[in-house]
């Protein structure tokens, strides 16, 4: 299967809704309320990215597609921006805010490409160390950043999932040097 992996643009914005949806539907089942996942608005999430996406910060901040080649379809996508907490240095740290693909592409080593081309980009802007946040009941997607490298370092929030909270807890990982 071959797959390839680009700066998202702005005509992505509806395919970027739709792969979030349906990532957060599948891998937060469970984890958030079922009444926050099925009220999830594909036309709010469209508005959304539509929005980041005309934000022009690349290197330092940015989202990447994953498409399947064969069909073009996005089925993935990592977005990244310089760390937003208080206790880090946003210079050098750079934050995965999302990385989700759809269900149908989980266990094909469509994360793990992803995973390497967003290190990528930290590593291209400039950033020594990456962090990232988890739900703490997430397992599956725990056990990927800690085969990814990842570790927790300790750092805990609360979330809401619609009337729900839940624990995030923060990864981080130093940022290979790539030579793109």
């Amino acid at each position: 299967m071959t797959r390839s992996i680009h700066r998202a643009q702005a005509a992505d914005a509806d395919a970027l809704a739709h792969v979030q949806a349906a990532s957060w539907r599948a891998a937060f089942d469970g984890l958030l309320s079922a009444e926050y996942l099925a009220g999830l608005d594909i036309a709010a999430l469209r508005t959304g990215w539509s929005a980041l996406l005309s934000e022009a910060r690349w290197p330092r901040a940015g989202t990447l597609v994953l498409r399947e080649a064969q069909r073009e379809d996005i089925v993935g996508y990592s977005r990244f921006y310089p760390s937003e907490d208080t206790d880090l240095d946003p210079a050098r740290v750079g934050e995965i805010g999302s990385m989700y693909t759809v269900p149908t592409v989980w266990r094909t080593g469509a994360g793990s490409l992803l995973m390497t081309a967003v290190l990528d980009a930290l590593a291209t802007a400039g950033y020594s160390t990456a962090s990232l946040w988890v739900l703490e009941g997430n397992t599956s997607a725990r056990a990927f950043y800690r085969a990814q490298g990842w570790s927790p370092d300790g750092t805990r929030q609360i979330t809401r999932g619609g009337p729900a909270e839940a624990v995030k807890l923060r990864y981080q990982r130093v940022v290979p040097r790539y030579h793109s």
